[in-house]
């Protein structure tokens, strides 16, 4: 078992396109409105692991209650990626993941085992 302790904060990747970016915007004005949390720049071209265009949300812990079931509901047919900050970068975005809507094939190669101490 693994301890959930490990968990130090969240990222929701809220994935869009040409089509759905007015979407992705309005979910992003409720969020900014109704939660505390770090919204991430907006990436019109996928970044990273990422193979599409979309933006981050970073939060902590305690918001997971309120915050994952609100993006669950308000999703408007957009795929958001869910996934911990436990350290272990690959599994939090593939094993340790949450999906909502279209499950997308991520980079996972360059994703490292193990964060880098900082």
């Amino acid at each position: 078992m693994i301890d959930q302790a490990r968990i130090k904060a969240y990222h929701a990747h809220v994935y869009y396109d040409a089509v759905s970016r007015p979407r992705a915007a309005a979910l992003r004005e409720a969020v900014e409105q109704r939660f505390t949390m770090k919204m991430g720049r907006w990436h019109d071209v996928p970044v990273g692991p990422h193979p599409q265009a979309m933006y981050q949300i970073a939060f902590e812990t305690d918001r997971f209650p309120a915050l994952a079931p609100f993006l669950m509901m308000n999703q408007n047919g957009l795929t958001i990626l869910l996934h911990p900050e436990s350290g272990r970068p690959r599994d939090d975005h593939t094993i340790n993941a949450v999906w909502m809507g279209q499950v997308l094939p991520l980079v996972t190669r360059i994703l490292p085992e193990v964060s880098r101490v900082r």
